[in-house]
């Protein structure tokens, strides 16, 4: 039977503040960003953004899993930590307090662990980095071994691995690398280890009750760092067996997911979950490094035992093995002052709070240069039509979004639209700049948040990725051709965050189709209206063809063939609907005028 958990804490809804306002009073080499509730941000307290002459490295996620992140800001490791709530995604406003914190010419590297909700809005935050004029690369973690190769887009999940990788990095930015050799040795230590889990119990979030998942004499193998169920449930065994069963998973010659074989150089970390004690880790690591040396011939250079990565108050512990050459252990060997690797303390007191930086793109425009124009011109006599004819698509449509995502997802597709759209009308009438192309396609990526959920960020990020192509025009004048070079961007940074391609039935399939029409019909040399209204038939067509594709991202991907065929996808039905009905409003006013 399940019963609630035993905390030492107060409000199970602050855990995460007042776990940072302690930890920044233990160690004086931290900060943190004075932005609670919403920005939720620790940073080292030696560096500033305007002066830093290094490249930031800034990682994050959920938090729970104590000591990452904020256990490994430091010198020579991480320059900022992003928490966001318990087992939640940080907000893209956390993300980019960060970014504007401690970030200087030399730019930003973000270390991203591969789950959706960290994907997208580290993502978002990198394109509104890169607006600002901000260099930013990001390194997607995934060193999850314990799951077969799986289907569509999820990937592998990123675990404590990911805690080796921030070290490299780390390592090489202290070291003076630029921004592209610093991702550069990120990722290639990212393509080296592999991780598995294995857990006695259930982690139990504050506030909550403990599930009875696992019965006393039951283990679970291969499970995530959020309690997520792993891929088996057995019986108890010795922890010789259980390391031994890890490792031959990691090593696998199968999935190859690490290219470690005989013969081969490697570091080791035992991690604890979070109740695991420390003679139990240290039992494992002494059982795995016996075996890896004896029944799999491999050089073990450097050990490393302890809690890294954790599941709150889980029971259990995960094993990462790199491979390494000499270039790596340097970079693992290299000082750092972050406190969890751990390191001593040191230093005076500086202040435990710091403001929250102001972005500049905001700080130097003008309220006046935000607002409704009292003139239009044409551009936004044209603008203005399509984009109430495109958010009045959505609003009429959700009923049938609704109808389509209560067969393939979750139901709500038309509702989260519909509340977005509503928003877009709204702040139409009072703010979007509509002469200037650009700031107005920012402004609906502001409005378009209050959608919330996956849909939200990932048209934030179709706006601002589309916002960077049109600034980088200076002419007051906006093309066509700048136009669809916009759109491409805005396509190509959704897949690139998102993980979508053509294909796997998102709203790219309607808008990718559009995309190449516009381009072929612009280089036959239809006036541009003509060419966008042929578009918006690809779109329609390709948001219907989604109806013969078996699902590979969100929810539809768990959904059965047959379902999915009755239905076409209501995201990209939603694209198509507001595409055409934008493209049909710019005809209209064109032949008008």
């Amino acid at each position: 039977m399940a019963f609630q958990g035993k905390k030492l804490i107060n409000d199970p809804n602050e855990v995460v503040t007042e776990f940072i306002e302690g930890l920044v009073e233990t160690y004086p080499c931290l900060q943190y960003l004075d932005g609670f509730p919403e920005v939720k941000v620790v940073l080292r307290a030696d560096v500033s953004g305007a002066t830093y002459d290094k490249v930031a490295v800034i990682s994050g996620g959920g938090s729970g899993h104590e000591p990452a992140h904020a256990g490994f800001v430091g010198e020579g490791m991480l320059t900022a930590a992003i928490c966001g709530d318990v087992f939640a995604s940080p907000n893209v406003d956390s993300i980019l307090a960060g970014i504007r914190a401690v970030t200087g010419p030399m730019g930003c590297l973000l270390i991203v662990k591969n789950y959706t909700g960290d994907r997208l809005n580290f993502g978002l935050a990198a394109e509104q980095a890169k607006s600002e004029g901000y260099k930013i690369e990001t390194v997607i973690v995934g060193d999850d071994c314990a799951l077969p190769p799986p289907r569509g887009i999820a990937g592998r999940r990123g675990l404590a691995g990911t805690v080796l990788v921030h070290k490299v990095a780390g390592a090489a930015a202290a070291a003076g690398l630029s921004l592209a050799d610093v991702a550069a040795e990120a990722n290639r230590a990212s393509e080296r280890v592999g991780t598995m889990g294995v857990a006695l119990s259930v982690c139990t979030l504050p506030g909550r009750v403990t599930s009875d998942r696992l019965g006393q004499e039951k283990m679970e193998l291969g499970l995530g760092i959020h309690g997520e169920p792993g891929a088996a449930v057995v019986d108890l065994q010795p922890v010789d067996v259980v390391v031994s069963h890890v490792l031959k998973q990691i090593l696998s010659t199968e999935t190859h997911y690490v290219t470690i074989t005989r013969g081969s150089r490697v570091v080791l970390m035992i991690n604890g979950l979070g109740a695991t004690p420390l003679m139990e880790l240290m039992i494992a690591s002494g059982n795995a490094v016996h075996k890896m040396q004896l029944e799999h011939g491999l050089a073990v250079e450097r050990v490393y035992t302890g809690s890294f990565m954790t599941s709150l108050d889980m029971a259990g512990f995960s094993i990462s093995i790199m491979k390494v050459d000499q270039a790596i252990l340097q970079r693992l060997d290299a000082p750092t002052k972050a406190p969890a690797w751990p390191v001593g303390v040191d230093g005076s007191h500086p202040p435990a709070k710091i403001p929250v930086p102001i972005p500049p793109s905001r700080s130097t425009k003008s309220d006046e240069a935000l607002s409704r124009p009292k003139v239009l011109n044409q551009l936004g006599y044209l603008l203005e039509a399509a984009i109430e004819a495109a958010a009045n698509a959505v609003v009429n449509l959700r009923d049938d979004l609704n109808g389509w995502d209560s067969k393939v997802g979750d139901g709500d597709c038309g509702s989260t639209m519909f509340k977005g759209a509503m928003a877009i009308l709204e702040d139409l009438k009072k703010y979007y700049p509509l002469n200037d192309a650009a700031e107005t396609v920012n402004e609906i990526g502001s409005s378009v948040k209050i959608m919330g959920g996956t849909s939200g960020i990932i048209y934030n990020i179709f706006c601002k990725a589309a916002y960077a192509k049109l600034k980088e025009n200076t002419a007051p004048v906006v093309i066509s051709r700048q136009w669809a070079d916009a759109l491409d961007a805005a396509i190509a940074a959704v897949s690139k965050y998102g993980g979508a391609r053509a294909g796997y039935r998102t709203l790219l399939d309607a808008l990718i189709p559009a995309s190449a029409v516009l381009r072929e019909r612009l280089d036959a040399g239809d006036d541009p209206s003509t060419a966008f209204l042929l578009s918006s038939e690809a779109a329609l067509s390709g948001a219907e063809s989604t109806k013969h594709m078996q699902a590979q991202a969100g929810r539809s991907s768990y959904v059965s063939g047959e379902i999915l065929a009755t239905v076409p996808d209501p995201g990209a039905m939603a694209a198509a609907s507001w595409y055409r009905a934008a493209a049909l409003a710019v005809k209209e006013k064109c032949q008008i005028s």
